[in-house]
């Protein structure tokens, strides 16, 4: 199976007829009934139809249209946008009022067009339709892109001559087929996200909501739906993502008529969002994927990331980050020599975490004070940056710009900067409270700051924090609510900050993995996947982070041999080859290492960088085994030409023998030399190694591994064994 987005097909061009819309792109048709004079209903989102034009299209929509319902008032197929006009009787798209009015539109299109990109092989939809007795006008833009993504965003907009609306909510959303019929999202919490949560998909409705000010540590990333019992490389599946880091839902619902939808929108607190006359919300994208498993199904996620985001124009460099290392004890000898031993095991990043800034020895003081402590640093870091480079390391530094301690210069001069509803602070957090950046004054302080370090240091990589939720969000005096305008606030900031500094790399760290999001990652160039190193919890953590996410985007460190935050030891080989299959980095105080440990911690740099461009370049690939305690994941490039796959024992086997695993996604009809390359002493760590792990290797035909596969190794609890296949 190959990324979507690298399939180099002619793209085809959008098919209408008698106000049906058919849009095809890499193995994806959308079918859209635009005979109603509303918003289109969806017929079809799901397998690629074919090329469908004249009679043929026309006769499907008749085929597809659903008959009215007896003893129920007259409707019609859910649209993208739900109304409860049209006899829908689950949670409407539009919620809204003016003062107990106008709250159930009837939408009539006035405008519906096409547009073709041939140059970026993307079909775009946009539909205009209003309301001329609630006064409300609502655009709607629905693009397919290269990789059969399916992206859709509205605004709504209040006339000049109208009276305020108070908007409530704001969804949009795409029907799923019957056969779709169960669920899967994600929980968790700090140091455990991504967990997988499966349901059947009945009538009723299964939301998941973060008030958290950002997605959250317990975020579902995606709402999926799909046939019962759908792996990564089977069943179909349906999935929505909202490209949004404040307040948001995801929404599941099956009603007794049959319908079912997958929805997402911003989530509005009481009275955030009234439209004074003349004034217009947008939602933020929702991203939907369709797929042949869930494998396929993130695929298209993945090359559209490749295809958008900045992170694409450089390789992944290896980063040391310190904040295992040293903590808040910060001292320029011991960080130089940090520095050595990241230069000596070929690194090329190095990163200041927490604790270089004025009054922070520890994690109750000093937010908000962006100054080089004197104290610390009497020289500023000049010559820990000159260090660096003189090693030819990148310098990057660690900054939480959206927070404040109250024990900090500036919470004392301006505490009126602190998110509040009003004559009192939120509840403290971290012993943090969240700083207003849609404060004109608060906005351009820390700007300022940031730019000016930024300038002094030339820094080319920050590691943007936020730690604490967003709790009574409001902006003082009035203590109205602010989440959506602190949202907006901040990715302006990261705007403006990238626009000033072109070349500034910037990671989305949020306790961890707290803000995971294709909005934070339209102004980001990687996520930290969670505070929790230890291997074993990161070998879950990344594979369903990689739901969402290719693994160049998902920061993934090499901890010290017993984890900081489980007390869990690991041997080096299952520590840096789960670190492997993401944007690697060490975080570990490398001074205290073995000459030996060192030795093989470079063995592993030089391995990753050897490959990089492979997992950092092709299709993601998890294999579904039967016995739960063997996981089998790895990347095949995007030609097919070679892969490499990890087979890993996150427990105990079920059995003394796992037999065989299959290794999919290759050619069929390319031969490929089959070899373990990693841990180092594979062929000898093993207590029985099979007979393909020594030697030469052997060579087999991808049709014959996707079928037949390669007999487990007997892997020990928390090993793993890396296998590059390579069809050269």
């Amino acid at each position: 199976m190959t990324v979507p987005s690298q399939t180099r097909q002619p793209a085809p061009s959008p098919a209408t007829d008698g106000g049906l819309v058919h849009l095809r792109r890499a193995g994806v048709s959308l079918l859209l009934d635009g005979t109603d004079p509303g918003v289109p209903a969806v017929l079809h989102w799901g397998a690629d139809l074919g090329p469908l034009t004249g009679p043929e299209l026309a006769d499907l929509g008749t085929a597809l249209r659903r008959p009215a319902r007896p003893g129920t008032p007259e409707g019609r197929p859910v649209g993208i946008l739900p109304e409860h006009t049209y006899a829908w009787f689950g949670l409407p798209g539009l919620s809204g009022h003016r003062a107990g009015r106008d709250w159930s539109p009837r939408f009539r299109r006035t405008d519906l067009r096409v547009r073709d990109d041939r140059a970026e092989s993307a079909a775009t939809l946009v539909v205009t339709v209003t309301d001329d007795a609630a006064r409300l006008d609502l655009v709607v833009e629905l693009e397919l892109d290269p990789a059969g993504l399916l992206r859709l965003r509205a605004e709504l907009a209040n006339p000049p001559d109208a009276a305020p609306y108070q908007l409530d909510g704001l969804l949009l959303g795409l029907p799923v087929p019957p056969q779709a019929d169960e669920l899967l999202d994600l929980t968790g919490r700090w140091c455990r996200e991504r967990s997988p949560q499966r349901s059947p998909f009945t009538v009723g409705s299964r939301s998941r909501e973060s008030r958290r000010g950002k997605p959250g540590l317990d975020a579902s990333l995606l709402m999926v739906a799909g046939t019962a019992g759908f792996g990564f490389r089977s069943g179909e599946v349906w999935a929505v993502h909202l490209g949004w880091s404040g307040n948001h839902r995801l929404h599941a619902e099956r009603t007794p008529d049959g319908e079912a939808l997958l929805s997402a929108g911003e989530l509005l607190l009481p009275g955030e969002i009234a439209l004074a006359p003349g004034e217009r919300y947008r939602t933020p994208w929702l991203y939907a994927s369709y797929g042949r498993g869930l494998d396929e199904m993130s695929g298209r996620y993945h090359a559209h990331l490749r295809r958008s985001a900045r992170v694409g124009r450089r390789a992944r460099p290896v980063v040391v980050n310190t904040w295992e290392a040293v903590y808040f004890d910060h001292d320029l000898g011991r960080l130089t020599a940090l520095a050595d031993a990241a230069a000596e095991v070929g690194a090329e990043r190095f990163v200041l975490d927490d604790g270089w800034f004025l009054g922070r020895r520890d994690d109750r003081a000093g937010l908000g004070d962006w100054y080089v402590d004197p104290a610390v640093w009497p020289d500023g870091l000049h010559p820990l940056v000159a260090h660096v480079r003189g090693l030819g390391l990148e310098f990057g530094l660690w900054v939480e710009p959206e927070m404040v301690n109250p024990d900090s210069e500036l919470a004392r001069a301006h505490p009126e900067w602190i998110l509040g509803t009003g004559g009192r602070l939120p509840r403290p957090a971290r012993w943090q409270q969240v700083l207003d950046l849609t404060h004109p004054e608060a906005y351009e302080y820390v700007l300022g700051r940031l730019d000016a370090l930024v300038r002094e240091y030339e820094i080319g990589y920050l590691k943007w924090d936020h730690n604490r939720d967003l709790l009574d969000a409001g902006h003082q005096p009035s203590g109205r609510p602010g989440v959506h305008r602190q949202t907006l606030a901040t990715y302006r900031l990261l705007d403006t900050l990238r626009e000033r500094h072109p070349g500034l790399e910037i990671e989305s760290c949020s306790s961890g993995g707290g803000r995971v999001d294709l909005g934070i990652l339209e102004r980001t160039d990687r996520v930290w996947g969670s505070d929790c190193i230890d291997a074993l919890e990161r070998q879950s953590i990344q594979r369903w982070t990689q739901l969402l996410l290719p693994p160049e985007l998902i920061g993934s460190h090499v901890g010290s041999g017993r984890s900081h935050t489980t007390g869990r030891t690991h041997d080096l080989g299952f520590r840096a080859g789960t670190a492997f299959f993401g944007s690697f980095g060490i975080e570990w105080d490398l001074t205290a290492a073995t000459p030996e440990e060192r030795r093989e911690v470079a063995w592993w740099v030089a391995l990753y960088k050897r490959h990089r461009g492979l997992v950092h370049g092709g299709t993601v690939v998890r294999v579904d085994h039967p016995d739960p305690a063997l996981w089998v994941h790895g990347v095949v490039a995007a030609d097919r030409s070679e892969a490499i796959m990890a087979i890993v024992a996150v427990a105990t086997g079920t059995t003394v023998n796992p037999g065989p695993v299959r290794l999919p996604g290759l050619d069929p009809d390319r031969r490929y030399l089959v070899r373990a390359v990693a841990p180092e002493d594979a062929a000898t760590s093993l207590p029985a190694p099979p007979a393909w792990t020594t030697g030469s290797g052997v060579r087999l035909s991808g049709r014959t591994l996707g079928h037949a596969g390669l007999q487990a190794p007997p892997l020990r609890p928390e090993q793993l064994l890396l296998v590059h296949l390579d069809g050269a």
